[in-house]
């Protein structure tokens, strides 16, 4: 299975052929050479994390494919097919096995209202929690896509994040809002937190692959 990041949080999860799209959002460019894709999973509303544009591309090559994600994203994109899914739930399409966890998108603050957020485990071994701590319980994590900035992210809190997941390898995402000086501060903080648990570090740009 190979996972790659794209830009801010958007990923592409390739295995047999087959490509499952996460987060497509509006920090992200149009993503092409995608194989054959079948489904798109979203893990909140934030338009950081989908936009219409996108899923209109995607679905203009793939038509049908199913696309998953939590109530919130129902709402918000009224106008897709969406298929909801909540902690808990496990679903199955190609050669992917999708397991979700969580329920909440991290507090931003107290003044704005808290959303709809899961975390997804990919075939038991590649975990990305979209917005949120969540941890996936149960799960020996292989690969993690590790949160690095955001207006709800405070450094020591995703490192304690990576702690508790303990992953054999993890990289930073959701890092478009960063400095170059701050994605690089907090991808040191990342790699100690990896390699406490004997894990390691990978830097992925943008168009970068990691093998599991």
């Amino acid at each position: 299975m190979r996972v790659t990041k794209h830009e801010h949080a958007a990923l592409t999860i390739r295995d047999q052929g087959k490509t499952l799209i996460v987060d497509p959002g509006s920090f992200t460019d149009p993503l092409f050479d995608l194989g054959d894709v079948v489904a798109i999973a979203l893990t909140h509303e934030h338009p950081d994390h989908w936009t219409p544009d996108h899923l209109d591309r995607i679905l203009g090559q793939y038509p049908g494919i199913p696309i998953f994600g939590p109530e919130g994203v129902a709402k918000a994109a009224a106008g897709f097919d969406i298929t909801v899914v909540h902690p808990g739930d496990t679903v199955e399409v190609g050669p992917f096995a999708l397991r979700f966890f969580g329920g909440t998108h991290n507090e931003i603050h107290s003044s704005i209202p808290v959303i709809d957020n899961v975390g997804i485990l990919v075939n038991g071994t590649f975990y990305y929690p979209g917005d949120s701590y969540a941890v996936p319980g149960g799960a020996e994590v292989i690969l993690l896509a590790a949160p690095v900035g955001a207006p709800w992210l405070k450094i020591g809190e995703a490192m304690d994040f990576v702690l508790a997941v303990a992953p054999r390898q993890a990289f930073a995402t959701h890092d478009m809002t960063l400095s170059v000086i701050g994605r690089t501060m907090g991808r040191a903080r990342l790699k100690w937190a990896a390699e406490q648990g004997g894990g390691e570090f990978l830097e992925l740009e943008p168009g970068d692959s990691a093998d599991i």
